[in-house]
């Protein structure tokens, strides 16, 4: 966990030191690209660690938790025919781009504990608020695409147990210790 974390604390420090530094034409432009660097970020992120750590079961809890939040956000632009602030399209109810994020956040919080999702969580909803400052999505698209996004992570993610687990049980009859390793 203390690599993953300098991992965290160095990727965030960058990201956040480049933030004020970028160029990319209008304020609306520069949003737009910050959600789409944090959203993409996030979901890398949590493909990256569990990779790192040969957590093939969070890779795949990932990867469900993400695609399940990516498709109930399509399936809500179908089924809700709302104009974006923009006047571009009708696809903004719920931000996708939001869903995907809060997935990834509440994945890597699920698994790996608050050290890692307080940050994840950070980045999710700058993301959110880019999104709105982007002018693609109203507050209520993004609280929609957050709820989906932690629904997701949430119902779709188990705690990481690491290789080794030594677990204390009790009943009223014996006690002992449980030893798990995971291959």
């Amino acid at each position: 966990m203390a690599v993953m974390n300098k991992l965290i604390v160095t990727s965030t420090l960058i990201f956040s030191s480049l933030l004020p530094n970028l160029a990319w034409g209008s304020s609306v432009d520069t949003w737009d690209k910050i959600s789409d660097i944090s959203t993409y970020g996030l979901v890398a992120t949590a493909a990256l660690i569990p990779t790192y750590h040969r957590d093939w079961q969070g890779l795949k809890q990932a990867g469900f938790s993400i695609g399940v939040a990516s498709g109930v956000g399509l399936i809500g632009k179908s089924l809700v025919d709302k104009e974006r602030p923009d006047g571009s399209d009708n696809d903004s109810f719920p931000s996708n781009h939001t869903a995907n994020a809060f997935a990834s956040a509440t994945t890597l919080q699920q698994r790996y504990g608050w050290e890692v999702g307080i940050p994840a969580y950070g980045v999710a909803i700058l993301a959110g608020i880019a999104r709105v400052e982007a002018e693609e999505h109203y507050y209520s698209d993004v609280l929609a695409g957050a709820a989906i996004g932690i629904a997701s992570g949430y119902f779709l993610t188990d705690q990481y147990q690491g290789d080794f687990q030594l677990m204390p049980w009790a009943t009223t009859e014996s006690f002992g210790l449980s030893m798990h390793y995971t291959w």
